[in-house]
């Protein structure tokens, strides 16, 4: 069991990188801030986590969690205000799903509290890589691996939890297209796709490598039995407004991820007073919606991109074209509001961010 009284080691860097940064022109995901925290654990409890210089790891050949896939992760923004305020967006959500991915992998559990006290502490010592640019953010991801040096199928009695973090730029700069798949499968019932676990990533590769080479950005994944209904997107739970009603896939199977940003849609939402509905949604549905034109606005909702529209939805080599962005009035008031929220530019009303 985790201290929650635990103290931290901070060992500060003598060398930053700030200074090398081209801000005016930042990838997603490949520039990396100063420290990273990292705590192991053994003998069935938790070290003293310590935030020390970002730099590469040593791993033994037969590190457990590249042989048996026991890896998971989360993804998370810190933002800056105008005031010079740093923001975290629902952390306290991205904590109890990283512990529900911690219990589904058989990997040892941090008390959620802590979870969110360990982010604020590494997004503190890196405050200043937060970008002011509008847009951007600081990317963080937490993450956990097994790391017994043994080759044998069975959970590690050792592990290293890790948070480090990225300045980033905009995920998608333009509306995605999309192709419903039907062959390929993201997740199967009583498989471990609602854990934020590697190895479902590295799964959904391959058949995104033949979308892209289609002309698609993503795909949008189908059940595993029959490729029936709709599930989600590969970086997003996805969102329709069908008949001026927003509906979305239910999250009562095992095999979609409980999106943050997807949840915050639904409640904001229902928050405004929109006709929302969370169910079972038939491929057929949405292709005889996209034929009629009843398919109004068709979006991604995930921490990445936040609000990334659809602009065209691939089924059976039919295109469907979806209107305008500019014309989409609740994805773009959603996005609106969401972008100036984790900024202190709107009004928290459901207390979603905490200061760091």
């Amino acid at each position: 069991m985790l201290d929650e009284t635990l103290s931290i080691k901070i060992n500060k860097t003598q060398n930053s990188k700030i200074k090398n940064v081209d801000w005016e022109n930042l990838p997603f995901g490949k520039v990396f801030s100063d420290h990273m925290l990292v705590m192991n654990y053994a003998d069935g409890q938790w070290g003293i986590p310590e935030i020390r210089p970002f730099e590469s790891l040593s791993l033994h050949p037969a590190t457990s969690a590249i042989h048996y896939g026991q890896s998971i992760f989360e993804g998370m923004k810190a933002n800056r205000t105008d005031e010079g305020d740093v923001l975290l967006f629902r952390p306290d959500m991205n904590a109890k799903r990283f512990a529900e991915s911690s219990e589904r992998m058989c990997m040892p559990v941090i008390p959620e509290a802590i979870f969110t006290d360990l982010v604020k502490k590494i997004v503190d010592i890196d405050r200043d890589w937060i970008p002011n640019k509008e847009g951007y953010s600081l990317y963080i991801r937490p993450f956990m691996f097994a790391t017994d040096d043994f080759i044998g199928i069975k959970p590690s009695d050792t592990y290293t939890f890790m948070i480090f973090t990225c300045p980033v730029g905009v995920y998608y700069s333009d509306p995605v297209n999309v192709k419903i798949e039907e062959h390929y499968t993201r997740a199967a019932y009583g498989g471990v796709g609602r854990a934020k676990t590697a190895g479902n990533y590295a799964a959904s590769l391959y058949p995104a490598k033949k979308g892209n080479e289609e002309g698609f950005h993503q795909l949008i994944w189908t059940d595993g039995i029959e490729h029936k209904y709709i599930e989600e997107s590969g970086t997003m739970n996805v969102m329709f407004i069908v008949d001026g009603k927003l509906i979305t896939p239910a999250e009562d199977s095992d095999t979609i991820l409980k999106g943050i940003t997807k949840r915050s849609v639904v409640e904001l939402a229902e928050h405004w007073g929109l006709a929302v509905e969370e169910r079972k949604i038939t491929v057929e549905e949405i292709v005889e919606a996209l034929k009629e034109g009843r398919v109004t606005d068709a979006f991604g909702a995930g921490t990445a991109a936040t609000i990334a529209p659809i602009a065209k939805i691939g089924f059976r080599g039919e295109l469907y074209e979806l209107p305008s962005v500019g014309s989409r009035e609740v994805s773009n008031k959603i996005s609106r509001y969401l972008n100036d929220l984790k900024v202190g530019k709107a009004e928290d009303v459901l207390n979603w961010c905490q200061s760091v």
